[in-house]
């Protein structure tokens, strides 16, 4: 089962947020089997859809947007997710999702 957690996202300015992976022992999980995908959608069955960049560190992941991206994103509450990807398994874990916020800008 996923975590939940909301997030806001300033409209037209750089986005990060940092998630520190552990188990249930609060023990680092090993990413080095692990790819990561997240996805920023306006509703779950929207096609269309806004890919979050990705980063391993360690047991740390980065999960990141550009000014171009949020800049083009209308604001208002979207749907995300972050599903953990193991391909020597084929396995897939969503490891959060949750409501993010796009709040508009001003200054264009």
């Amino acid at each position: 089962m996923a975590f939940k957690a909301n997030i806001t996202i300033d409209q037209g300015t750089s986005f990060s947020t940092v998630l520190e992976l552990t188990n249930e022992a609060d023990i680092a999980i090993d990413t080095s089997i692990y790819t990561a995908r997240a996805y920023l959608r306006k509703h779950y069955l929207s096609t269309s859809y806004i890919e979050f960049a990705t980063d391993f560190t360690s047991n740390l992941l980065t999960l990141s947007l550009t000014p171009d991206q949020t800049a083009n994103v209308d604001y208002g509450k979207y749907v995300f997710d972050v599903e953990l990807v193991d391909s020597s398994s084929n396995t897939v874990v969503r490891i959060l999702e949750g409501i993010a916020l796009i709040t508009p800008e001003a200054t264009r």
